[in-house]
Formats: structure tokens, sequence, C-alpha cells
């Protein structure tokens, strides 16, 4: 059950970060560096310009290694940091009222209590996928302790 569970989660958080890629990958870098801009961020414009050239890849590859489940602990780890910080920074730009466009999945989304829930559940889903993944053993992989000394190859004594 708890596999299932894990399964399920690391699919929809995949498939939401692939899917915010895309739409941000549709238009030109220079639209998304305006929406990181519009938050007020303490970042010098070269971070800015950075974060808003690499981000939707960057979200790309997570959902993608997500969906595929590859290294699932660490990646479901980067995708809780990642989700994490985006969660952090909604928090606060609507703490100080500011009325923007959340970014999440391109123009076009006013910051609202529904985007800090919706985002806040994903949250708490990618930090569920994380800790089972943990806490999770693989099945495949696993080496029991060695219980006796390494014998010899059959046919060949020593």
């Amino acid at each position: 059950m708890t596999r299932w569970l894990i399964f399920v989660g690391r699919v929809t958080v995949g498939f939401v970060l692939v899917y915010a890629a895309y739409l941000k990958l549709q238009l030109p870098w220079i639209s998304f560096a305006a929406t990181i801009q519009s938050y007020k961020l303490p970042l010098p414009d070269e971070a800015v310009m950075f974060a808003a050239r690499t981000l939707p890849g960057f979200e790309l590859v997570l959902g993608v290694l997500l969906l595929i489940g590859v290294q699932l602990r660490w990646v479901a780890a980067a995708a809780s940091f990642l989700l994490l910080t985006f969660f952090a920074v909604l928090v606060r730009s609507y703490a100080l009222g500011m009325n923007i466009e959340c970014g999440c999945f391109g123009p076009g989304e006013q910051l609202t209590w529904k985007t800090l829930l919706r985002d806040g559940l994903l949250l708490l889903v990618s930090l569920a996928v994380t800790v089972g993944a943990f806490l999770t053993r693989r099945k495949t992989g696993d080496v029991p302790p060695m219980t006796r000394e390494p014998q010899p190859a059959e046919g060949r004594t020593e």
C-alpha cells in the first residue's frame, strides 16, 4: 500500500512539474524573468535572469525523473526543496499583500489564497513522497549482511 501511495504521489508531482515547465518554456525567458522580478526578492538582476533561464529546465528534469522513478530519494528531496522555496516566496508575497501573478504555470494566474492552498498541498505530497522514499526499503539491490565467509568458486580449491 505504501509503495502504491508513493507511486501516485511521485507521478502527481512529476506531472505537475513537467506541465509547469512546459508552459514556461513556451514563452521567452524574459517574460518569466519579469514574473520573478515582480516578487521583489532581494536578488541581483543576474540571479533573476539565471533563474528565468534555468528554472523551467530544472523543473522539467525533476518532473521527468520523478515520473520514471530514477534515484527517487534524492530527486524527491530536490523537488521538495524546490517546492518549499516556491511556497515560502508565495506566502511572503501574499502576506505582504502583493497583487502579482503567481507565475507557477506561466502568465495569467493571480496570487490568491487558492494558489497557496494548491501549492501547499503539492508541497505536502512531495514531502510525503520524500519521506516515504527514504523509509521504504528497496526490493531490488538489497543485500543482506554477510553471515559467513566467502567460499571458493566451484571446482577450485585453495
